[in-house]
């Protein structure tokens, strides 16, 4: 048996930010880490500039500086790289924790494996859940959608130069990725079940994007919907069902959003609200129905995974941490 003042589960920039408010009142918190540091940010989209800008992304104090007035990915790794230096940070990365069990009034025993396969169980009195949501796309479920050229993410353009590519929905990502493309010489689709393309696209991205598509560049198919996906093709549908159109393409990116995996704080017993997109928990603590268990992050978001960025969730562990310093000074 491992024992720790408490545990983290998600070295994203609210499970850090959560460290570093623990570590201020004297607790040493271990991260369990299933994948690397900021490991959604690392998966982002190799030349994706943040809509936020330095100040909103930092965490412990600790300045980004940065000669761009909106970050890019590669200084927001830098960046948070050496936070988690600077505060001395205990992460056990490529470790995942695969359940939390409460064993007393005072005590939770969280189970990792490791990616050797060992098993390992950690006793704590706090345990904070700031797991992301990179890992879980939200599915189309369609017929195709698990053939080997469709994917749920974009990289680079790169492996795409000269291709046919559909990209399905028309989100932030999305418009990244086509214009992306298009400098690589991809002939690019894109169909979108709305009527009209998202007010939330960024602003400095719009112009161009709406540009590109009308010159042609960029082929809108708004009000409309993939209903299979074949090697060579995708069937699109009117979302009135006015007509069907097959559409050869080579590659599909389905950027369709993500959602936050809630299956170990329900096993855990911790409540859903009645629409069993988010957890039971107090706003002003973070803290859930289970005493001793806190939520930090988009794990606290509903339906809406966007709901919370690293701008809001980054104060999650001040809360939690006041809570908690509350309650061992009674």
């Amino acid at each position: 048996m491992n024992y720790a003042e408490a545990i983290i589960v998600g070295a994203g920039p609210c499970g850090l930010s959560a460290a570093i408010e623990l570590k201020n009142i004297g607790i040493e918190p271990l991260i369990i880490e299933k994948h690397n540091l900021v490991n959604s940010i690392y998966r982002y989209p190799t030349n994706l500039q943040f809509f936020s800008t330095p100040e909103l992304l930092e965490i412990g104090n600790v300045p980004f500086t940065t000669p761009n007035e909106k970050p890019y990915r590669h200084e927001a790794l830098v960046y948070y790289l050496k936070v988690a230096e600077r505060y001395q940070l205990k992460i056990n990365a490529y470790e995942e924790a695969i359940a939390i069990t409460k064993q007393s009034d005072c005590t939770f025993l969280v189970t990792t494996r490791k990616t050797s396969g060992e098993t390992v169980i950690y006793s704590s009195p706090y345990v904070i859940d700031a797991t992301g949501y990179f890992d879980h796309p939200n599915m189309l479920g369609i017929p195709g959608e698990d053939l080997p050229h469709v994917s749920h993410y974009f990289q680079e353009a790169h492996p795409y130069a000269g291709m046919d590519v559909v990209i399905i929905g028309c989100n932030n990502s999305a418009v990244d990725a086509s214009l992306e493309l298009l400098r690589v010489g991809a002939r690019v689709t894109i169909v979108h079940r709305g009527p009209v393309i998202s007010e939330h696209i960024k602003p400095w991205v719009r112009p161009i994007f709406d540009s590109m598509v009308a010159k042609g560049l960029i082929t809108m198919n708004l009000s409309s919907q993939v209903t299979t996906i074949e090697p060579d093709h995708v069937t699109i549908a009117a979302a009135e069902g006015q007509y069907i159109e097959r559409l050869p393409c080579r590659f599909v990116l389905a950027l369709t959003g993500f959602r936050p995996d809630r299956r170990m704080l329900e096993q855990t017993g911790v409540q859903l609200q009645e629409d069993r997109e988010k957890p039971v928990f107090d706003p002003a603590t973070m803290q859930t129905n289970i005493k001793g268990l806190y939520i930090a992050g988009v794990i606290a978001s509903g339906r809406n995974a966007n709901e919370i960025f690293i701008e809001t969730g980054r104060g999650h562990g001040k809360l939690i941490a006041q809570h908690i310093q509350a309650q061992r000074t009674l």
